[in-house]
């Protein structure tokens, strides 16, 4: 018997304990982290309104419905050390090997590279002004679990469906080893190559550091700002369509239920694209974007933040507009430029 997205998160939240354990969080503990920041970060409201013929054999004739935005989870996105050890653990112990064999097959045999985890490396020598120590980590996307529950509800015009799916990985660093951990071709691109170009933060007085090269390797002192950075540039990555790595795009919209404008490609700084909400290592009930100028702050963004196993995980909020399908879509009218 086929079984539905709701029956399939029902039985993950009656399989895996509740509590966890340190540096890593469950398919649960997501679900209620995501609902508690509900309110503050889903944003909803309606913006407008959607005219549709509707005809019949009795004739034709003009129906709306209401037009509602609002920001929802699509993604899990997880920033950590060990190759395959994602701190989700449903994602750890299904998904978790193949990267590992993957990339092991292809850097490991295929190019003689060998395959650790993550790690540091140092580009020119202490005398050297281009002196700098690189950190690498391992990063994923999945598709957020409540997604396919929006499917659901969507037919009720309340609530968009999103263009994830749950638990889909979009992106897995393992399985992207060439270009995650060569940099290839990313380092050859223009903002790879100068300084101030799609930066995090506000260039030059007060950066986190830059979203290309899209890689794993970060020049970041604070490890929490260094797994941030991580986070952006793979959902940077699965956002936009033809990029140079393997991965799987987060596309769709409109359904037979309803019609949806989906959000645009992730841009850093920019809380209109999209913004993030930490699960781990500290739970935070609010959405922002990263690059936070914390120069005046003694403690800085990354205080209390700090995971000893360097495991961090966010929730990846995207704003949506839709309205419930009732015929042929003629037009629509907006009360509210969404995102405001």
């Amino acid at each position: 018997m086929r079984r539905s997205p709701k029956h399939l998160l029902l039985s993950l939240m009656l399989l895996v304990p509740l509590s966890g354990y340190s540096g890593s969080i469950t398919t649960p503990q997501i679900v209620i982290q995501t609902s508690t920041a509900a309110l503050s970060c889903m944003r909803w409201m309606p913006v407008g309104i959607c005219f549709w013929l509707k005809c019949s054999l009795s004739g034709c004739r003009i129906r709306t419905s209401i037009k509602v935005g609002h920001y929802q989870p699509d993604a899990v996105v997880s920033s950590y050390n060990e190759l395959g050890g994602n701190p989700w653990i449903e994602i750890r112990s299904t998904l978790g090997l193949a990267q590992k064999t993957a990339a092991k097959g292809l850097l490991g045999r295929l190019l003689s590279v060998p395959i650790d985890s993550a790690g540091n490396r140092t580009e020119g020598g202490r005398g050297n002004k281009d002196h700098r120590n690189l950190i690498f980590r391992e990063t994923d996307v999945i598709g957020h679990p409540v997604s396919s529950l929006s499917r659901i509800v969507a037919s009720t015009g309340y609530l968009c469906r999103s263009q994830t799916r749950s638990f889909y990985p979009y992106f897995l660093s393992g399985l992207d080893a060439l270009s995650w951990r060569m940099e290839i071709p990313e380092m050859f691109y223009p903002a790879s190559l100068i300084p101030g170009l799609r930066e995090i933060g506000t260039w030059p007085l007060q950066t986190w550091g830059g979203v290309y090269p899209r890689t794993g390797w970060t020049t970041q002192a604070e490890e929490p700002k260094a797994a941030a950075i991580n986070a952006q540039r793979a959902g940077d990555i699965v956002t936009r369509t033809g990029q140079p790595h393997i991965y799987v795009p987060i596309t769709g919209g409109s359904s037979s239920r309803q019609r949806v404008w989906p959000p645009g490609p992730l841009v850093e700084d920019n809380r209109r694209t999209g913004y993030w909400q930490m699960l781990l290592p500290k739970t935070q009930n609010s959405c922002a974007v990263f690059g936070t100028n914390d120069l005046a702050s003694l403690r800085g963004w990354g205080g209390g933040r700090v995971d000893g196993g360097g495991d961090y995980v966010w929730n990846l909020w995207r704003p949506y507009r839709c309205c419930r399908d009732r015929g042929i879509f003629l037009f629509d009218i907006n009360w509210i430029n969404y995102p405001p």
